[in-house]
């Protein structure tokens, strides 16, 4: 609710801006780019991304999150130092914006001039030190596993028509028979607790499914359901990604051991089949 007064205080400010002051600077920023780091200190796997908005502050004072692309009048002129920030749809929800903390901010001093535009292309790359489990299917064995008591099953999919990235994608197939689908991530993750840890996925579903979190101690495994995938219609599926908040869950298990990626699925209701189709599922953290 926060946000959305705040936007709608900036968008009220900025229509002011342009309707008393005749003469306004113009920022405009195109979409963001997610470059590679070559100081990065752990393989990243496929660099997709989704930052959908940016945080813009201007001479250290916030001016507003913005959907990229975007052109907005700026009250200022001469030498500015311009910072932007990567931004996603927190959990998928477009109301929640959160700056993506493992990813560079894009900085640039640049001059203002009145009635003029000024144009950046920002880009973005992982910090350094950001820590990854992912699974990309490119290599034989894949690091999740079914469930012994799934009627289906993950295995690897290539279809020219849905590839997007490397060779191959993970794919569940549901239909009246084989209607269920658990999986777990192979090995022990060991997470950071009381701090940032994120589940990235590149999907592209016409079946529901649902992430989750396994806390694993010596005595007890806690699975902790969490954000669901939505469904999408035949004629319309296409790939999306989203970013999952797992702080939360992370920090309310501080007595586990260790951690495991689960994913669950039923036949959605009235259909017939369905098909779950996953790529570059990754786990960040520091």
């Amino acid at each position: 609710m926060r946000y959305l007064i705040f936007c709608a205080f900036g968008l009220f400010v900025l229509s002011s801006c342009v309707k008393n002051n005749s003469d306004p600077a113009w920022l405009e920023v195109n979409e963001w780019t997610l470059q590679s780091n070559p100081n990065s200190q752990n393989p990243t796997g496929e660099l997709t991304h989704n930052f959908t908005d940016a945080w813009v502050y201007i001479n250290g004072k916030v001016i507003g999150v913005f959907e990229v692309p975007f052109k907005i009048p700026i009250l200022m002129s001469g030498n500015v130092n311009i910072k932007i920030y990567p931004t996603v749809r927190n959990n998928g929800i477009s109301a929640t914006k959160k700056i993506f903390p493992f990813v560079e901010l894009y900085e640039i001093n640049a001059d203002l001039v009145a009635n003029q535009t000024l144009t950046l292309n920002p880009t973005t790359r992982f910090y350094d030190a950001v820590k990854f489990w992912y699974e990309d299917f490119e290599d034989a064995a894949i690091k999740i596993e079914n469930d012994p008591n799934s009627l289906s099953s993950l295995v690897a999919g290539n279809d020219p028509a849905i590839l997007k990235w490397g060779n191959f994608y993970g794919q569940v197939n549901l239909n009246s028979i084989d209607s269920t689908w658990i999986g777990y991530t192979a090995g022990e993750m060991y997470l950071p607790t009381f701090a940032d840890v994120y589940l990235e996925i590149d999907y592209y579903n016409t079946n529901a499914v649902t992430t989750g979190l396994l806390a694993i101690s010596s005595s007890s495994i806690k699975n902790n359901d969490n954000i669901q995938l939505n469904s999408q219609e035949p004629s319309e599926v296409k790939w999306k990604k989203i970013y999952i908040d797992l702080k939360e869950l992370v920090s309310s298990s501080s007595t586990a051991a260790y951690f495991k990626q689960s994913f669950k699925a039923g036949l959605d209701s009235g259909d017939s089949d369905g098909v779950i189709i996953m790529d570059n599922i990754k786990v960040v953290y520091f």
